[in-house]
């Protein structure tokens, strides 16, 4: 199997040249053609002077000159950035100027509203679009590229020596904690995880795959990367409604699908064909907790698929899975470690936890990255000595400590306790989010729900829980506090309940608890002034 990204459509070619590789709306594209479209794009890169590991950024939504962009901007030695097309001039300017990126590849109406800040990317000498016109009246000092023009600056040059350690991509954290931060993937990163997935996935070339999350996002991307990997189809799609999601589901005769856990809940209200079941194999979800009362909704309406429950972070893609047969008898756990990793639950002295004792989830094996693009600082803070390494090793092993705190049962099945960013300290106490929003969800009252702590005069925060429901102004907080109170410890209880329309996003789909956190800072500020 090839150890560079940029190799496995060639090795799917060489198997099976007409096996479809990419559908996106009405269009297909086979193996053969996938892999003749990427030598071509990476020679013009080459001709257009992309230099080895340079930086090169792809700022589209899913469609094939995404796709093939990714994986010829690594063929010609560069490292590809996806930018998450939902994203803003401004966020999108932060990128570039971040990694320094030399060529950008994008459309005429997304150059448009990038003209006014590219000034200010003095690294940037190309913009490559996608249409074979470019747009009127843009004054921008980067040199613009039609599609065409591209393509005809692709004449014979040598490759570029590479091995499976050279950088791939830079993926950009959502910045729940400040500016965004760029994680650095290796081509072994990025194809051990593929590799990974497929194992305990049972991922095969029959499979069709819907990718409905970024690629910018590591767990959209690996949809893609999977079925490179094995050979299978991965159907490309930008949805407006939760709707077009499930039309796509039955219509592409879909087998596995993967989502966080505000589209799953989403989902789960809607109906589904009955001809989903017969053909959707697995479901997976991973960014956060899958409220019981979602998950069991959507088990109900595919009831032969199975549903893996995950947990991953993007400075080491994925960490554990859980078995579907094991989700009846441990739906809370995040299960144990996926192929090719160790996952250590460990103090702050990085000595092991005992059973049930929470500690801080450490992550080794080859899916660990490179570290954050230019920030040694943060990544000293996550990119750490591995635990329990043998002191004659003279070369120390880096692992990944993620901030996130776990515990283990007896049999080594792993529970999510919340993040160490996300704990709430209300009273003394240290308080997980999760434990809130699951009675919230199990009342069936709110579509979604985020627990936050919001500064308070006694309580250190004091717990606030923000809910999206149809009518907001008409809905029972009371209800909500009331069942917590019949369910939960004192301290646990919100103080107060919140209704809105709908709950902010961060670019990767999940719930934007920043955002929430600061609109709501001033809820419990006190006027000391008599």
């Amino acid at each position: 199997m090839p150890s560079l990204l940029h190799l496995l459509p060639d090795a799917a070619a060489e198997r099976t040249p007409k096996a479809t590789a990419i559908v996106h709306k009405n269009q297909q594209w086979d193996f053969q053609s996938l892999a003749q479209m990427v030598l071509q794009q990476a020679q013009a890169l080459q001709n257009l002077h992309l230099q080895k590991q340079q930086r090169a950024a792809v700022y589209l939504p899913k469609q094939i000159e995404t796709v093939s962009s990714f994986l010829a901007i690594a063929q010609a030695g560069g490292v590809f950035v996806p930018v998450n097309p939902v994203l803003k001039a401004a966020q999108v300017a932060y990128i570039l100027n971040d990694c320094q990126v030399q060529i950008l590849i994008t459309s005429a109406s997304r150059l448009q509203s990038l003209a006014t800040v590219l000034a200010d990317c003095p690294h940037l000498h190309t913009v490559i679009l996608v249409e074979d016109s470019p747009p009127t009246s843009i004054n921008i000092p980067q040199t613009v590229l039609t599609w065409q023009a591209y393509l005809h600056c692709a004449l014979p040059c040598t490759p570029p020596t590479l091995i499976d350690t050279d950088m791939a991509a830079i993926l950009y954290t959502s910045g729940s904690t400040g500016k965004p931060k760029g994680v650095v993937l290796s081509h072994r990163n990025i194809v051990a995880g593929a590799e990974s997935v497929s194992e305990y996935l049972g991922i095969t070339a029959s499979d069709r795959l819907l990718a409905v999350l970024p690629f910018s996002f590591d767990y959209g991307l690996n949809q893609l990367t999977t079925c490179l990997l094995k050979g299978g189809c991965c159907v490309l799609l930008d949805y407006l409604l939760p709707k077009d999601v499930i039309n796509a589901l039955a219509k592409q005769q879909i087998t596995g699908l993967a989502a966080v856990p505000p589209l799953w809940a989403q989902l789960a209200n809607l109906p589904w064909p009955a001809e989903i079941n017969q053909q959707l194999r697995y479901m997976t979800n991973s960014g956060g907790k899958m409220p019981k009362s979602v998950l069991s909704a959507i088990r109900q309406k595919v009831p032969d698929s199975q549903f893996f429950l995950m947990y991953g972070l993007t400075e080491a893609f994925r960490s554990t899975y859980l078995p579907p047969a094991e989700i009846d008898n441990r739906p809370d756990s995040i299960g144990k470690a996926i192929p090719n990793a160790e996952i250590l639950v460990v103090r702050e002295d990085g000595s092991e936890c005992t059973a049930h004792e929470p500690g801080e989830l450490v992550h080794r094996g080859p899916l660990v990255a490179m570290g954050y693009w230019n920030d040694a600082a943060k990544t000293a803070e996550r990119f750490k000595p591995a635990p329990g390494q043998l002191p004659e090793l003279p070369l120390t092993e880096i692992a990944v400590w993620s901030g996130d705190t776990v515990s283990k049962d007896e049999e080594g099945y792993l529970y999510f306790v919340g993040r160490k960013d996300d704990m709430i300290k209300t009273s003394g106490y240290r308080v997980s989010p999760t434990e809130i929003e699951e009675v919230v969800y199990a009342s069936g009252l709110a579509k979604e729900a985020a627990a936050l702590g919001i500064e308070h005069h006694s309580l250190g925060q004091a717990v606030v829980v923000v809910v999206s429901a149809d009518q907001p102004e008409q809905f029972d907080g009371q209800a909500i506090i009331n069942l917590c109170k019949a369910q939960l410890p004192n301290f646990m209880v919100p103080a107060k309940v919140i209704a809105l329309a709908s709950l902010p996003r961060n670019p990767n789909g999940k719930i934007d608890r920043k955002t929430l956190t600061a609109e709501f800072a001033l809820l419990f500020q006190v006027d000391d002034v008599q």
